[in-house]
């Protein structure tokens, strides 16, 4: 029988945000309703926009006062910290008009404080439909757990060990979700196939991300760095326009705005380069690009990658002659490439969108 689920993302960046199109829209196509709502937009009016931009500036400039924060408030540990409790419960309210409106049989939170909310509502029986929170990070932090949530979906089952052994509640590894496109075969006259070939002169293509909002440490010296190794390197620049205008300046360099047609761009590199263990990490994953971790961002990043270090997804390049000399033999060897393609294609074997359906059950509507 047909199920309504409401999910709940945050525009901080752009990956949880596409967690949740995505699911929604395999909901859609089993015939399910989805609708996706941004938690941010059910706190008191200016405050999301305050706490996104809040993020974004210290990301951008005060990477390191966003660790001590994260280090503060979010990092696994014992004893006593401040949380998320008093933000999550300004959105309180806002939830339950939502679900009240939309009348959904399971609500899904892809962001830490949706789950937060989320979780606060079910566990003293203000929410009456289960809920689950697909947590979209290879490193599980203190913001996304709570006991009262029905269910966590994880990218990795040393994630989901983690979740079930710091609340007891059910976590399944089902592995990431990403648009179908990014399994496709390369396109042999795709457009991209031709502009990188003209602009690399037969060196490799390596994708550089800073994420939607165009974070990243030292570009200039990584991406020389990877010019010296015989690579071209390609800098996505997100929406930050004034990056991708001080990067065309480079020489070597091939800098890139938004790309919309983003799988067909991976299916021709060679090796991602990346710096936060986010989506675009998930996507080349997907893709088969091998994935080098360089210069993490403070918190979740330096955390995530670690994570994925571990589990042998990524590799790290860390020295006075990295990345180029990880990167270069990653580019050229297809048995370095082997184990981390492998590696990558083996995490997409769960169906996060039935075990959903599940949680849902049969529903009697009246």
């Amino acid at each position: 029988m047909p199920c309504r689920f409401l999910l709940l993302s945050a525009s901080m960046g752009a990956g949880h945000d596409a967690v949740a199109g995505e699911l929604a829209l395999r909901l859609r196509e089993r015939g399910h309703a989805a609708e996706v709502r941004d938690v941010l937009g059910l706190l008191p009016a200016g405050t999301g926009t305050a706490l996104r931009s809040g993020y974004r500036a210290t990301l951008r400039h005060a990477p390191r006062l966003y660790g001590a924060v994260y280090a503060g408030f979010l990092a696994p540990g014992r004893g006593p910290r401040p949380g998320a409790g008093p933000l999550a419960a300004l959105a309180e309210r806002g939830l339950l008009r939502l679900v009240a409106e939309e009348r959904p049989d399971v609500v899904v939170a892809t962001f830490h404080l949706a789950a937060q909310v989320v979780g606060r509502l079910r566990g003293r029986g203000a929410l009456g439909v289960p809920t689950a929170v697909f947590l979209v990070d290879f490193a599980v932090h203190r913001g996304w757990l709570h006991p009262g949530n029905d269910l966590y979906l994880c990218v990795t089952r040393q994630a989901a060990d983690a979740v079930h052994g710091a609340l007891g509640t059910p976590a399944e590894p089902t592995g990431p979700v990403v648009p179908r496109g990014f399994f496709r075969e390369r396109d042999p006259q795709g457009h991209w196939r031709e502009r990188l070939r003209e602009a690399g002169q037969g060196r490799p293509a390596v994708l550089l991300s800073t994420g939607a909002w165009g974070v990243g440490g030292d570009v200039r010296a990584t991406t020389g760095q990877l010019t010296a190794a015989g690579c071209l390197p390609v800098l996505l620049c997100g929406r930050d326009e004034r990056l991708r205008r001080q990067a065309a300046d480079e020489p070597g360099l091939l800098p890139l705005g938004w790309v919309g047609d983003l799988p067909e761009l991976m299916a021709e590199v060679r090796v991602l380069v990346d710096n936060a263990a986010g989506q675009t990490a998930v996507q080349a994953l997907a893709a088969g690009v091998p994935v080098v971790g360089h210069r993490p961002l403070p918190g979740h990043g330096a955390e995530g990658m670690r994570a994925m270090t571990a589990a042998g997804l990524c590799a790290r390049a860390e020295g006075p002659e990295e990345p180029g000399a990880t990167v270069g033999r990653l580019a050229r060897s297809s048995s370095a490439r082997a184990p981390y393609v492998a590696a990558g294609r083996a995490l997409f074997r769960g169906d996060a969108v039935r075990r959903l359906e599940a949680l849902a059950g049969p529903v009697e509507r009246t």
